[in-house]
């Protein structure tokens, strides 16, 4: 076997490697694009409604009056 060969045989597969490599990466990359438009549409769906975050609230406000009451009526020593 001459050097030429030997030479094209390991850029050969030096290219092949790399072409792979390639290939993987870009596998990735449009798995990822796909899920990212999936989170996408599924974001709008798992927020906080409006009307459950004024409940929420409401009651923390009466949670913290009822406190507050009791932290008014305590006696010091």
């Amino acid at each position: 076997m001459d050097w030429q060969n030997l030479i094209n045989l390991c850029g050969g597969a030096a290219l092949a490697t790399i072409g792979w490599f390639a290939r993987q990466l870009w596998d990735a990359v449009q798995k990822l694009k796909s899920d990212m438009s999936r989170l996408e549409l599924s974001i709008s769906d798992n927020y906080v409604k409006k009307d459950d975050w004024k409940d929420g609230i409401k009651e923390i406000k009466e949670m913290l009056g009822k406190i507050y009451d009791k932290l008014d009526t305590k006696a010091d020593k």
